[in-house]
Parts: C-alpha cells; sequence; structure tokens
C-alpha cells in the first residue's frame, strides 16, 4: 500500500450529482433469504424511474454469477462479499446514482463497515423483517430445505446466524404488507429525508 496514492480529478461527486438532478444514496436492504429484499428492491427501482432518477440495482445471487463468482458462503467469504458490495456501490454513489443493494448482509459489524465506506448520510439501513418460518414458507428456491437436510451448509438463519438491525433507518414486516406498500415507503423515506434533492 505504500506505492498507491490517491489521485484527485477535477470532475466531483457534486458536479455529477448536480448533472443527474439528484442526491446520491444507497438504500441497503438486509434481511433473510425470502424475506422480500429484492422483490421489493425491484418495485422501489421502478418507482424512483418512473420518478426520472438514475438508479442501479446490486443483487445478491446476481452479484455472486461475477464480481464475487470465487467466494463461497464461510464467515469469511460472507464479509469480503459485502465488503466487495459497499467498495462497488461507494463507486456508484461517486456516479451520482442512487444505488438499491439487496443483501442478505447478516452480520452486523459488516453493515456498519459498509456504512462508513459508503458514507452514514448516504447510506440507509433498511431491514426487511421477515421471521424464519414465513421465510421458509415463501422457499421458492428449495434452499431452506437443502439447508435443513444438510445439503447447504453456513445457511443464514439454519446454522449461520443473522444479527438484525439495531437502528435501522426503516423496518419492513413483510407478513403484515404487500411488496408495493412496501416499496412505496422505501420511496417515501428516501424522499422525506432529503425533500427536492432526490
Amino acid at each position: 500500500m505504500n506505492n498507491i496514492h490517491q489521485q484527485t480529478f477535477s470532475v466531483t461527486l457534486a458536479d455529477r450529482a448536480a448533472m443527474k438532478q439528484q442526491t446520491p444514496a444507497v438504500l441497503w436492504f438486509t434481511g433473510l433469504s425470502g424475506a422480500g429484499k429484492s422483490t421489493i428492491a425491484n418495485l422501489v427501482e421502478q418507482q424512483l424511474l418512473a420518478m426520472g432518477r438514475h438508479t442501479y440495482l446490486l443483487d445478491g445471487d446476481n452479484v455472486r454469477r461475477g464480481l464475487c463468482a470465487d467466494l463461497g458462503f464461510s464467515d469469511a467469504d460472507r464479509v469480503e462479499n459485502i465488503r466487495r458490495v459497499a467498495e462497488v456501490a461507494a463507486l456508484m454513489t461517486d456516479a451520482g446514482l442512487i444505488v438499491l443493494a439487496a443483501f442478505i448482509s447478516p452480520f452486523k459489524a459488516e453493515r456498519e463497515a459498509a456504512r462508513q465506506s459508503i458514507g452514514a448520510d448516504r447510506f440507509f439501513e433498511i431491514y426487511v423483517d421477515a421471521p424464519l418460518a414465513v421465510a421458509e414458507r415463501r422457499d421458492v428456491k428449495g434452499l431452506y430445505a437443502k439447508a435443513r437436510r444438510g445439503e447447504i451448509r453456513h445457511f443464514t438463519g439454519i446454522d449461520s446466524p443473522y444479527e438484525a438491525p439495531e437502528a435501522p433507518a426503516l423496518v419492513i414486516k413483510t407478513e403484515h404488507e404487500t411488496p408495493e406498500r412496501s416499496a412505496a415507503r422505501v420511496v417515501e423515506l428516501l424522499l422525506g429525508d432529503a425533500g427536492d434533492g432526490w
């Protein structure tokens, strides 16, 4: 690291944000597999697009097909997965985008590291809260069943812990409201936090 030096360029985050006429941010959706993170994030992105916002959605499964294809699901690999995603999200906000990140991200320390990497003023932690029993009932991929049979190791909620956020910007209890209502609440959070700047 001694031979690596930070470069300073003329075009800044403020310039890119002004060009897009929006305030960059990261909406970080965390929760168990099957809680509804990707479904809600997808609906939020559609709403923001309809409002003329510039966005990008980072999804756990999709990222593991490329950027994190070399990682498994051990605790150490999960930490590295989230570290990489946070760095990508930070770069995307520097480009002026509103980023939606949908990841189980089970550990508090890694979510806090993501907040620090991205910037606390641009990081909105959204806890998509579904009880384990509800998430298992929605198990369209059959992952919980495989984990229960021991075919998948280190599966969050079964043999690997999930550490719930202590003070998220928003809690969404998906067993009690529709995905459409949940998405609307996320957009309200974003717009309400900074008014017309978003």
